[in-house]
This record gives structure tokens, C-alpha cells and sequence, in this order.
């Protein structure tokens, strides 16, 4: 029997865990990403019953997981000089069209090469320090694969109101995103809380009793024979809110690959999901803003081969 020391972390699989691969246990158990979760793996940090499991290790009932709960690399944001794609600038603030693939803050297994990166690169540093040196002037996040127009505050005072603003439900976020199925209303609201999902941690999910509430607006914009193309507004914004909320009406995103089908076959890296307009006030002059942003051409290609399909 291999004996642990005081920094190990042991955990009995349960039978609500039955079959959930190894990394994903070792991910929500100790907080991290799964990513981290991986390289602790990797370095046989991770033992089950004490013996070395891959990643993708799948768990049975009455197993012992031994995990040492190291800590990763300390992040630091630094500058990198990446061109940006910016909608408007002044000395409060900036909106970019953040491409598709482009992770906004460090992280572990993505340290470099980040929206922030090149923020402290093109600002020269002069970004809002509310969210620390690793977040510096986000205020609100995409994801990787989600490609639009996101805000960054230059100053505190500009973040904090722009922050208020979406806390409020006063600035307002349309997506554009390609769905599963035809949209029998025209418009509506998708109403549902949203909170972690009770196997998978590392997933959201509609869930009615321990989430948050969370409300989508949604309005088609053009009906295909096997999709629909929608615009939706957010009144919340919760973590993969569109997401979870379409997968939860069984109309998925094209290409989503956590929430959707397996075997789409559009030409886009990750989900058909386009941050479209953000309108909100600007936190110093009290202008009215309303910033677009057309979708890359892979977005518009899925578009095409959606209209097409027989």
C-alpha cells in the first residue's frame, strides 16, 4: 500500500461518479482546470488505487483517487505586440472584435499570447487594475472559440460604471449564433437558472434548484431547413449562459463541443457563437454607444452551408 503524504488529497468514487474519466474528477475536486488536472497526470501526481492512470481513465464505484493539490505557476501578464482588431478608442476605454481562439486573460495552459497580452502591449500598460494584474480592464469575458466585441476599461472609474452597467442589465450584448433545428416562434425569452452541473463540474447546466436565475432573448433572423440563425440579447450573464440555455430547448449550437452534437461537420473551430453588438453608455461623457462587429468569414461560410443543406 502507498503511503501519502499530508499534501495528498484522497477521494472515493461514489456511484455518481461512475464512469467519469479521471482528469474531469480531478479537475472539480481540486478547483482547477482541466488542463492543470492533465499535467498533474502527466507528472504522476495522480494515483488511482494506488496505481498511475491515464487522463482518460474512466472511474469505477469504491476506487481511491490520491491527488497532490500542487499549485501551478504563478501567472504574470505580460506585453506581447498582437494585432488588434479595434472598434473604438479613447482614453477611458477600448472595444475590440476579439477573433475567434484567442483566450482573454492567462491561465494555466494558456499563459501567453492572450487579449490581455496584447491590451498591455497596445495601451502600453494603461489598463484599469480592478481585476488584478493577470485580469487588467475586463469587465466582462467570451470564451475562446466565441469570436465579437468586447469592452476593456483604460481607468477604475470608467470600469466600475461600465460594471454597474452590466450588472444592471443596462448595457446591452446581442450574439449571432447558428442553431439545430428550426425555431418555431419568430422571437422569445428562455428563461432557466443556471448553475454547475451536479456530475460534470466542469460543466454548466439549467439547473432548478442550486442555479442562478438567467434569462436569453432570442429572435431568428433566418430559418434553413435543417438550422435557424438567431440573435440573441442577453439579460444575464452567466458562464456559457447562450449555450447551455439553446442546448436546454434542444436547439443546440452548430459546432458547440461541450453542449452540442459530436459530429458536426461545419468549417469553423469551436461553436458558431459571435459576440454581434454591445451597447452601452460611456462612463465619462454619457454618449450613447453602440458598437457592431461583422463575424469573421468562417461564420459567415457555416451560414452558407447551412442555407445549403438538403
Amino acid at each position: 500500500m502507498r503511503e501519502y503524504g499530508m499534501k495528498h488529497q484522497t477521494y472515493e468514487v461514489i456511484e455518481a461518479d461512475k464512469g467519469i474519466r479521471l482528469d474531469v474528477l480531478v479537475a472539480r475536486e481540486l478547483a482547477i482546470s482541466r488542463a492543470f488536472a492533465q499535467q498533474l497526470i502527466k507528472e504522476e501526481k495522480v494515483y488511482v488505487n494506488d496505481c498511475k492512470r491515464k487522463a482518460n481513465y474512466r472511474l469505477d464505484v469504491g476506487q481511491m483517487v490520491a491527488m497532490e493539490p500542487s499549485q501551478p505557476t504563478e501567472l504574470c501578464a505580460t506585453p506581447e505586440n498582437i494585432p488588434l482588431d479595434i472598434l473604438y478608442e479613447d482614453e477611458h476605454l477600448i472595444v475590440v472584435n476579439k477573433p475567434r481562439g484567442m483566450v482573454v486573460h492567462p491561465a494555466p495552459g494558456n499563459p501567453a499570447g492572450t487579449l490581455v497580452n496584447a491590451l498591455l502591449y497596445h495601451c502600453q500598460g494603461s489598463l484599469s487594475g480592478i481585476n488584478g494584474m493577470i485580469r487588467p480592464g475586463i469587465v466582462h469575458r467570451l470564451d475562446k472559440d466565441t469570436s465579437g466585441v468586447m469592452v476593456v476599461a483604460k481607468t477604475d472609474v470608467a470600469h466600475r460604471h461600465l460594471a454597474e452597467q452590466i450588472k444592471a442589465h443596462t448595457a446591452k450584448r446581442t450574439y449571432w449564433t447558428l442553431v439545430h433545428g428550426t425555431l418555431a416562434e419568430m422571437r422569445g425569452t428562455i428563461e432557466a437558472p443556471i448553475g454547475r452541473h451536479p456530475k460534470d463540474r466542469i460543466k454548466m447546466a439549467v439547473n432548478l434548484k442550486n442555479g442562478r436565475e438567467a434569462i436569453t432573448h432570442f429572435t431568428v433572423q433566418e430559418r434553413y431547413r435543417m438550422y435557424t440563425w438567431i440573435a440573441c440579447q442577453l439579460e444575464t450573464g452567466r458562464t456559457h449562459q447562450i449555450r447551455v440555455h439553446l442546448a436546454y430547448i434542444g436547439h443546440p449550437v452548430v459546432n458547440d463541443p461541450v453542449y452540442g452534437y459530436k459530429r458536426d461537420a461545419f468549417p469553423i473551430q469551436g461553436q458558431v457563437l459571435h459576440s454581434y453588438s454591445l451597447q452601452f453608455i460611456h462612463p465619462i461623457t454619457g454618449e450613447k454607444m453602440d458598437i457592431k462587429a461583422l463575424p469573421a468569414n468562417d461564420f459567415m461560410v457555416c451560414l452558407q452551408q447551412a442555407a445549403t443543406q438538403r
